[in-house]
C-alpha cells in the first residue's frame, strides 16, 4: 500500500483544545480593530446606543463568517485556504464618514450599505484581473512591501501601548472624552482657533505610566514564555501574555466589567435591519476605488503569509482570496456592516507562533460568530485595555517586518545595484503617510482614500521602479515560477 502523502502544515488539523486556544489568541489580537469602525460610524450617523450595539454584533458575526470562507475555502471560487482572519478595513473609513456626515441617521446608513454591497459585487468581478498582477511582485517588490506593512503596523502597536488605539493624528475617532478635552484646550489655547492639534497640548489620558508598565509586563511575559517553554505552551505565548496583562489590568483597576453586566446574553443577527439599501452609482464607484486599494494591500498580506507558511501563492489562489474580499464586503453590506479584508495584525501572529494551520483561523472564525451572537461575551473581550495588546503588538508586527527583511536578504544586491534603488525609494515613499500624515491636505478629497495608505504607495513605487530598472523579462521569470507553484497544489 503506497504511503499517504505528507500533510502540509497549512492543512494540518490540530486537536480541538489547541485549536480553541490558538483561535482565541487570533481573536484577541484583532478584536480592537474589529469593533473600532462600527463605533466610529455609529457615532457619525448619530445612531442610538442600541443601534451601535447592533452594528458591533453584526460586524463580529460577519468577521467570523468571512474568516471561515477565507480560511476553510469550501469552494473552488472563494477562500485562499491560508491562516487568515478577516475584519473591516480602515481604508473605508474616510468615504463612509463622508456619507455619514452628509446624511446622518437611517438614510445615511442605507446609502452606506448600498455602496458597500455594490462595491463588493464589482470586487468579485475584477478579482481575477487584479490577481494577474502577481507577476509584478518579484522578491525585491514583495520583500519591500512586507517590510513596509510591518513598520506601518508598528504605529498601531505603539499607540496601543500609549493609550490612543487610532493614532495621535486622528482626533475625530478618538474617545469622546479625548475629543471634548481637546475642544476645551483649544478654547483656552493661545493658538488661533482650529490649530490646537493632537500633541500640541498634553493629553492627560495619553501615555499613562500604569498602561506602559502593563504593556512591558505583557512583552516580558511573551519573551520569557517563548524562551523557556516548548510545544503548545510556547505556541500560545501571546495569549498567555495577554491573559497575564489582563489580570494585572484588573488588579490595577484599568479593566472593569460594567459593560459585561449590562450586555444581553443573546442577540440574533439578521440582514437589512436598517431597511433596503440605497444604491448610488457615485458612492458605489468611490467605494470600489477603496476596494481596489484594499485588494492590492491584500495581495501583499497573502504573499507575506505564503512566505511564512512556505506555501507559494499562485494566481488562482490569489484570485480566490481577492474574490473573498469582495464576497465578504457584499455580506457585510447585507448584514449592516462594512468592507472586509485580511487583518495584517494576525499575519504577525503566525510568525510569532510558527503555527501555520489554517484551521486555527477557522476556529477563530467560529469564536467571532459566537461573539456576534452573545453580546455579553463580546463585551468581556472588549473590556480588555489596549495597553494589554500593546506589548504583544511589538512582537507580532515586528515579525512581519522581519519577514520582509528575510525575503530581501535573498535578493541580488551585489550584481544588480538597481535593486537598492527600488528598496530605498519605496521604503521612503511608504513612510510618507506614517511620518507626515497631513501631506495630502491641499489635494482633492477624492484622492485621499487612494493615497493615505503607505502600503499602497510603497506597492506602487516598488512595482513601478522594478519595471523601470529591471524590465518586463524579470517579471516573466517570476510569473513562470508562480505558475509552476500554482500547479503544484
Amino acid at each position: 500500500m503506497p504511503p499517504s502523502p505528507a500533510v502540509h502544515p497549512v492543512d494540518e488539523r490540530l486537536p480541538n483544545s489547541q485549536l480553541a486556544a490558538l483561535g482565541l489568541q487570533h481573536v484577541l489580537v484583532m478584536y480592537a480593530g474589529a469593533v473600532a469602525i462600527p463605533l466610529i460610524v455609529g457615532r457619525a450617523l448619530k445612531l442610538s446606543p442600541e443601534q451601535v450595539s447592533l452594528l458591533i454584533s453584526a460586524d463580529l458575526f460577519c468577521c467570523g463568517l468571512v474568516t471561515l470562507i477565507q480560511s476553510w475555502g469550501a469552494t473552488q471560487w472563494f477562500g485562499i485556504r491560508l491562516p487568515v482572519m478577516m475584519g473591516v478595513t480602515f481604508a473605508s473609513v474616510a468615504p463612509i464618514l463622508a456619507i455619514a456626515n452628509n446624511h446622518p441617521g437611517m438614510a445615511g446608513a442605507q446609502m452606506i450599505f448600498g455602496a458597500v454591497i455594490g462595491a463588493g459585487v464589482v470586487s468579485i468581478l475584477i478579482a481575477p484581473l487584479i490577481s494577474r498582477m502577481l507577476r509584478f511582485f518579484p522578491p525585491v517588490v514583495t520583500g519591500t512591501i512586507i517590510a513596509v506593512i510591518g513598520v506601518s503596523l508598528m504605529r498601531v502597536g505603539i499607540n496601543w501601548i500609549f493609550g490612543n488605539p487610532f493614532g495621535p493624528t486622528a482626533p475625530s475617532i478618538a474617545s469622546p472624552e479625548h475629543v471634548q478635552w481637546l475642544a476645551d484646550a483649544s478654547a483656552t489655547s493661545p493658538l488661533p482657533k482650529g490649530l490646537a492639534l493632537v500633541g500640541t497640548v498634553p493629553n492627560p489620558k495619553y501615555a499613562p505610566l500604569d498602561g506602559i508598565a502593563i504593556s512591558a509586563l505583557v512583552l516580558a511575559s511573551i519573551l520569557l514564555i517563548a524562551k523557556f517553554t516548548k510545544g503548545f505552551v510556547s505556541n500560545i505565548s501571546v495569549l498567555l501574555g495577554i491573559v497575564i496583562g489582563g489580570i494585572a489590568a484588573t488588579a490595577s483597576g484599568m479593566m472593569t466589567f460594567e459593560k459585561v453586566a449590562k450586555a444581553d446574553w443573546f442577540d440574533l443577527v439578521t440582514p437589512l435591519q436598517f431597511g433596503m439599501p440605497i444604491f448610488d452609482p457615485v458612492l458605489i464607484l468611490t467605494m470600489t476605488l477603496v476596494m481596489v486599494v484594499v485588494m492590492i494591500e491584500s495581495t501583499g498580506m497573502f504573499l507575506a503569509l505564503g512566505e511564512m507558511t512556505e506555501r507559494p501563492i499562485g494566481q488562482s489562489d490569489l484570485a480566490r482570496g481577492l474574490r473573498t474580499d469582495g464576497l465578504g464586503t457584499v455580506l457585510g453590506g447585507l448584514f449592516n456592516t462594512f468592507p472586509y479584508t485580511s487583518f495584517s495584525q494576525n499575519v504577525g501572529l503566525v510568525g510569532v507562533t510558527g503555527v501555520r494551520s489554517r484551521f486555527v483561523c477557522v476556529a477563530g472564525g467560529i469564536i467571532m460568530v459566537v461573539l456576534g451572537l452573545l453580546p455579553k461575551m463580546a463585551a468581556l473581550v472588549e473590556s480588555l485595555p489596549t495597553a494589554v495588546l500593546g506589548g504583544a503588538g511589538l512582537v507580532m508586527f515586528g515579525m512581519v517586518a522581519a519577514t520582509g527583511i528575510r525575503i530581501l536578504a535573498a535578493v541580488d544586491f551585489k550584481h544588480n545595484r538597481f535593486n537598492m534603488f527600488i528598496v530605498a525609494v519605496s521604503l521612503g515613499v511608504g513612510m510618507v503617510p506614517l511620518i507626515a500624515p497631513n501631506f495630502k491636505q491641499w489635494m482633492p478629497h477624492g484622492l485621499h482614500p487612494l493615497i493615505e495608505s503607505g502600503i499602497l504607495l510603497a506597492s506602487l513605487s516598488a512595482v513601478g521602479l522594478n519595471l523601470f530598472f529591471n524590465g518586463a523579462h524579470y517579471d516573466r521569470d517570476e510569473s513562470l515560477r508562480a505558475a509552476m507553484a500554482d500547479g503544484g497544489h
